[in-house]
């Protein structure tokens, strides 16, 4: 990014955002401070409208917009792409709005760009894999509680987790986070007294309160990061010829592959052995756990109910 570029890209950081430091331009942009401090001059001489206060960083004069902007082909296709993400992954009141940006922003896109974009996106098709029949659709539940974080309301609803009886919580919604195609809440669960993931697919019953809550002025989802309690390592041994097979499935859990001239050694770190399980048996004979030896022994159970079953 030239000169130019970076001090067009600054004033469009400024109209986004109401105020915002040099520190987190600099951040931004990846450039040194005094190169901020130094566009937030140019800027100054030629006409922009700025205002600095100590501890908040810079601010547009109320009423400055910049020219109509335009795209390239490839920004367009970006998106583009992006409401049609937003189209599959997200309810039906965001799939609107999604979809009305969509023809807005085709509507605008000179004949040049539209011609160059047009087969890109076509050549470019997104694959949603949405949940089975089964199990509840969590996109019903992304628009009252993106309200709900907004409003700071409180929430209610009834959550169960496989084979444990349903559980009626009440929290502080703080943010929603998509995570292998499955919407999680993050929010402050009065029961555990602490900060909890629900997954949306697994809530019934959701009511928002009318009790409003304070949201802690040091938390940001964007750096929100949870505390790790998967404390127990599995180490499995594969058939060698079943390595490439393992790096397409994955898992969440997995930590190391390790292939060997006759095996391949997985490692895996979990919270308890349950978690992965039925994974594990899925694989049938082409895997031995070779720790811990509690899970050994529940293999082994595990096996000698289906050999009688059979």
């Amino acid at each position: 990014m030239n000169k130019t570029e970076r001090m067009l890209a600054i004033v469009l950081e400024l109209q986004r955002r109401s105020w915002i430091r040099a520190e987190d331009l600099a951040a931004t942009f990846e450039m040194s401070v005094r190169t901020i401090y130094r566009d937030m001059q140019a800027l100054s001489e030629a006409g922009v409208p700025l205002l600095g206060s100590p501890g908040q960083g810079y601010s547009l004069s109320e009423g400055y917009f910049l020219p109509p902007i335009h795209f390239t082909a490839e920004e367009a296709v970006t998106l583009l792409l992006g409401t049609d993400f937003v189209e599959q992954q997200f309810g039906q009141h965001y799939r609107h709005n999604a979809e009305s940006a969509r023809r807005k922003i085709e509507s605008i896109l000179p004949e040049r760009v539209r011609e160059q974009s047009d087969p890109i996106r076509e050549g470019i098709r997104l694959l949603a894999q949405r949940q089975t029949l089964y199990n509840v659709d969590d996109r019903q539940y992304v628009e009252p509680i993106g309200q709900a974080i907004v409003q700071k309301r409180k929430l209610q609803f009834g959550y169960s987790k496989p084979h444990q009886q349903t559980i009626t919580r009440t929290v502080c919604p703080y943010g929603l986070a998509l995570n292998m195609n499955h919407w999680i809440l993050v929010a402050y669960c009065e029961i555990r007294q602490d900060i909890r993931h629900f997954r949306l697919s697994r809530l019934s019953d959701l009511v928002e309160l009318d009790e409003h809550f304070v949201m802690p002025e040091d938390f940001k989802l964007a750096e929100y990061r949870p505390p790790d309690h998967r404390h127990m390592v599995i180490r499995l041994q594969f058939e060698s010829h079943m390595t490439e097979r393992i790096q397409e499935v994955g898992h969440f859990y997995m930590e190391t592959i390790e292939p060997q001239e006759q095996y391949t050694i997985v490692t895996m770190r979990v919270r308890h052995f349950e978690d992965v399980l039925y994974w594990i048996l899925s694989w049938g004979d082409s895997v031995t756990v070779l720790e811990p030896e509690s899970l050994r022994q529940h293999m082994i159970e595990k096996i000698n109910n289906m050999l009688k079953r059979y």
